[in-house]
């Protein structure tokens, strides 16, 4: 097992670039890369970096030559043999080559294009620009940068024996978390820490952590590169940015109420019919089930990324029972802001109706929290979201309201194309 503490204190080796490879990402990344490839392979979009917790002034903590040498790297980066073997060949969800070889060929040659890089008001402007296929791998990498280095800002203080007791702090607090879970009969719960993880070792040793006390009930990890190497599953399926950028992209009304279902065909299509997970928040929960297409409602799951966990999922059951399925056998995967305390209560009341998961996230992979002075190591909210596409704006509306994103005017556009009524506010929380 790594030595994290002395990996720390000795950071400066270049072992220990923050990224590593291009599969040091999260797995729905590559996935909606491939679909993007296949339908829009020419649109260009910018992804820009939004610190959601303005509190941390990045530009003040972190070095920007050191995140420029970070970021150079990552442009440096290609697939090795052993990692396009395993993308070629491995099976996910039980399907064999779910990368097609033309994706495959387009990828083992892939380097990430260029980035724009700017100091303001403490805060770092970073924003990628190019094609779609091409600029979307940059977010997770982009993310997993920032949060590694304010960490590594924060513990260069530290010495030897203080790191190493750091570090026991931060494992027993994620022990004691794990010995909560093993007492949740029927548990199923996965690892999707990447994007906003303390360290890429850290995240590492709280899967085998997540592998060693939970067994069969840890079904796997978002991280590519972590499922590579512990022989995990790779957990993922697709994300708000696919109905951003399809609905940025729509020439009026009509054609923006559709977006949300063009991109679900489109997945079905790519997909032959797998992975066929709803992730209906991006422009209002309430409204994509309510107008619908009936094929979706014969899809596996609904994933609840915002707003109140329970309605969510109640709101889902209620559209399942309306079209007439069979609930028992539909699923719900909850992974907005969970810590152990959510995970149990949602466990508890929806396990016995549905099938439920568990996409474990921030409080996962950096849950520092108390244990520095100041709580310095505190996560906080940090995305990088695709905020144009062909020059025109994205807009994302979320089921809290605190979450949406794009211009004040075209929010109120969305809002009213996509009927969303009155949302509870609710804190953001990572």
């Amino acid at each position: 097992m790594v030595d994290i503490a002395t990996r720390v204190y000795n950071h400066k080796w270049k072992i220990d670039p923050i990224v590593r490879s291009l599969i040091d990402t999260d797995f729905y990344k590559l996935l909606m890369c491939q679909t993007v490839r296949r339908y829009k392979p020419h649109t260009r979009v910018t992804f820009q970096l939004i610190n959601r917790s303005r509190h941390v002034r990045l530009a003040d903590l972190v070095d920007e030559g050191e995140l420029r040498e970070q970021l150079d790297h990552i442009r440096s980066l290609s697939l090795s043999r052993g990692e396009s073997t395993w993308l070629r060949g491995n099976t996910f969800y039980g399907k064999r080559q779910m990368f097609s070889p033309q994706f495959m060929a387009w990828f083992e040659e892939l380097r990430l294009p260029d980035y724009h890089l700017e100091v303001r008001d403490g805060q770092y402007e970073l924003t990628f620009e190019g094609a779609w296929p091409e600029v979307m791998l940059w977010e997770i990498p982009a993310l997993a940068v920032l949060m590694e280095l304010r960490s590594r800002a924060v513990l260069t203080t530290m010495g030897k024996f203080e790191l190493q007791v750091l570090y026991a702090r931060a494992m027993t607090k994620l022990w004691q978390k794990i010995e909560r879970l093993r007492g949740v009969d029927g548990l199923l719960i996965a690892d999707f820490g990447t994007r906003r993880r303390h360290s890429f070792l850290w995240q590492d040793w709280c899967v085998q952590a997540m592998m060693e006390g939970l067994g069969p009930a840890f079904t796997g990890t978002s991280n590519c590169l972590i499922a590579q190497r512990r022989e995990v599953e790779a957990i993922g399926t697709n994300g708000h940015e696919l109905p951003m950028v399809y609905a940025a992209l729509a020439g009026d009304d009509e054609a923006l109420a559709e977006a949300p279902y063009q991109v679900l065909a489109d997945w079905h299509e790519e997909h032959d019919g797998n992975l066929r997970i709803i992730l209906p928040d991006t422009f209002g929960s309430a409204g994509f089930l309510t107008r619908a297409p009936d094929w979706l409602a014969e899809w596996t799951g609904v994933r609840i990324d915002s707003g109140d966990p329970v309605a969510g999922a109640e709101g889902a059951i209620a559209w399942w029972n309306a079209r007439g399925e069979d609930v028992s056998t539909k699923r719900i995967i909850f992974s907005d802001a969970l810590d152990v305390d959510t995970i149990v209560d949602l466990h508890r009341r929806f396990a016995g109706r549905l099938r439920v998961s568990f996409g474990w996230g921030t409080l996962l992979t950096n849950d520092f929290r108390g244990l520095v002075a100041g709580d310095a190591l505190a996560p906080f909210s940090l995305v990088c979201k695709a905020v144009s596409a062909n020059g025109r704006p994205t807009v994302k509306l979320s089921d809290n309201p605190n979450k949406a994103t794009g211009p004040t005017d075209e929010i109120a556009r969305y809002r009213r194309v996509f009927d969303v009524g009155a949302q509870q506010p609710l804190e953001v929380a990572v």
